[in-house]
């Protein structure tokens, strides 16, 4: 059942399954809850109370937000968690990844661990080589740049095909799902607003995390021409001890809807050690 969290006037969607220790699911832009349709129904059968989350702008919440930084979206997970009763672990993708990092700097007494899966969450250089040299670099960024300036529905669309080159089953419905949402009016003016977004808010909060962080990149993420450096230099900027990072082989930016066993798999050791006790 879809319930909604009112904040300063406007409102967050969110779904909430199983019982036991709280996970909030926060996916990335352009996006919806509905990614995570092969996470959540896991992790609440594996004993948690999963609440997938639609952030700010995007899914079943609310337009008209007033920003849509990686901080503002971390104020909405963290109204999430009090509402629901922590302490959490936030699961977060691409921008919510970076939102989950300051969420847990912020308030260390509601978030009990992190798992950011392909994260923005350091401030980008104009990598020119890596145009250069790696192909599916090159085309993702050559994609989003059109949705970017131009808006355009049918370059997300390949950027998407990029993003997750094994499909999962009924992709095709899915994908139908995503171009339906962002044809509504505003949808796609929140897409671009994310990806204006500076992640230096949450790269400046890496060194003040105190809890245990686990970052998941896929092995040909286009969005970088080498997503394992990026983990590795997100968990560097980190406290010493703090960060972990797999790399699952031949996922894109959406582990969590290509290879969403891997992800569990992953996803459940680090929420029994951090829950446990939480």
């Amino acid at each position: 059942m879809t319930e909604h969290l009112g904040i300063a006037g406007n409102t967050i969607a969110y779904e909430v399954t199983g019982q036991g220790p709280l996970v909030v699911l926060a996916h990335g832009m352009g996006d919806s809850r509905h990614s995570y349709r092969f996470v959540a129904p896991a992790l609440a059968a594996a004993g948690y109370r999963v609440a997938n989350v639609d952030i700010r702008g995007c899914g079943d919440s609310s337009l008209g937000w007033h920003g849509y930084s990686r901080t503002d979206i971390a104020g909405d997970l963290l109204a999430v968690v009090r509402y629901l009763g922590g302490p959490a672990v936030i699961i977060g993708q691409s921008i919510s990844g970076g939102a989950a990092t300051i969420a847990a700097a912020s308030a260390p007494e509601l978030i009990a661990g992190v798992i950011e899966l392909a994260p923005f969450t350091r401030a980008q250089s104009f990598d020119l080589a890596g145009l250069v040299r790696v192909k599916r670099f090159r085309a993702g960024y050559l994609q989003l740049a059109q949705v970017l300036v131009r808006g355009s529905l049918a370059s997300w669309r390949r950027y998407l095909d990029l993003a997750i080159p094994t499909k999962p089953g009924g992709w095709s419905s899915e994908l139908a799902r995503i171009e339906a949402k962002l044809s509504e009016p505003g949808r796609m003016k929140v897409l671009q607003a994310m990806a204006r977004t500076n992640p230096s808010d949450a790269g400046k909060q890496l060194p003040n995390v105190t809890c245990p962080v686990l970052v998941i990149q896929g092995s040909v993420d286009p969005d970088w021409a080498d997503p394992r450096a990026e983990g590795e230099r997100i968990i560097a900027d980190l406290p010493r001890g703090l960060g972990e990072l797999a790399v699952i082989e031949g996922a894109g930016h959406y582990p969590h809807v290509q290879t969403p066993d891997e992800v569990v798999a992953l996803a459940l050791p680090f929420l029994a050690r951090t829950l446990t006790n939480a």
